[in-house]
């Protein structure tokens, strides 16, 4: 909703249609969009899953595909496949690893998805070693950085850690936690490992990144400057809730983080 709600106020000619509660139960709300932006449970539960053939069709049409977070886990398999196909890359259970982090992205490569976006350093639950097509084919990696050796403190498990991120790391292997795709019939995809902490969208780096993708894989150009958007207030962040308030919840600790993360804008 946040998101939606900086596009439609962006000046932009975009028009956005926000829809909860897993698959739309009409998939004909989805005929005619530019571009489409998955952000829910993923694995077992991940609502493409059982419609990979409806969206076979869509993304052969050319139509955008933008994951974010969870949204980037599906099965290895028949999803695995077609992940590969419309983003590039996906979280592979027993290969990706889920660690919470503090990233540091200072440098971005030349793209229109890093539009306007200044160097960032953010704690997030920070996917990586992500299973990306052979040798990066028609990839190119928007968010990069080292994984510190903390990140594989856990024990190897499903999303824990394995014998192949364990040694990726070990040999200083950088890794890419969002990255785009241009697929061969002109569509575009996105993936984007962050997005666990709500609150995260307030930092005006992290949310410009992912507003200027779903612009550039609705097929639009980003602004020199990337999509504008307005600076999130702490009730912004708090409008739309699923859930109550928790007893030790404090807005002062997060209207302290918007303001040092976006006191350089």
């Amino acid at each position: 909703m946040l998101l939606a709600a900086a596009l439609d106020a962006s000046g932009l000619p975009i028009e956005t249609v926000v829809i909860t509660d897993g698959f739309p139960k009409d998939p004909s709300v989805l005929d005619g969009a530019s571009t489409i932006v998955v952000y829910a449970d993923g694995g077992g539960r991940h609502p493409l899953n059982a419609h990979l053939a409806d969206f076979r069709k869509r993304m052969s049409s050319g139509v955008g595909l933008v994951c974010i977070h969870y949204g980037v886990e599906v099965p290895k398999g028949k999803s695995g496949a077609a992940f590969l196909d419309w983003t590039g890359g996906y979280f592979e259970t027993h290969w990706s690893v889920n660690p919470h982090w503090t990233a540091q992205y200072k440098v971005f490569p030349k793209h229109q998805i890093t539009r306007g976006v200044k160097p960032f350093s953010i704690n997030d639950e920070w996917y990586y070693h992500m299973r990306f097509r052979a040798k990066l084919q028609g990839v190119t990696p928007i968010l990069t950085d080292l994984p510190p050796d903390s990140t594989l403190k856990r024990p190897n498990g499903a999303h824990s850690g394995n014998k192949f991120v364990r040694a990726a790391i070990a040999s200083k292997q950088s890794q890419h936690m969002a990255w785009a795709r241009v697929r061969p019939d002109g569509g575009r995809g996105f993936g984007f490992t962050g997005g666990h902490n709500h609150w995260n969208w307030g930092h005006d780096q992290f949310r410009k990144l992912v507003l200027n993708a779903i612009v550039w894989t609705a097929k639009l150009d980003v602004p020199k400057g990337g999509v504008q958007s307005k600076s999130l207030t702490v009730a912004d962040l708090e409008a739309n809730q699923d859930y109550k308030k928790p007893g030790n919840y404090n807005p002062v600790r997060i209207r302290r983080m918007l303001e040092q993360w976006n006191a350089a804008r």
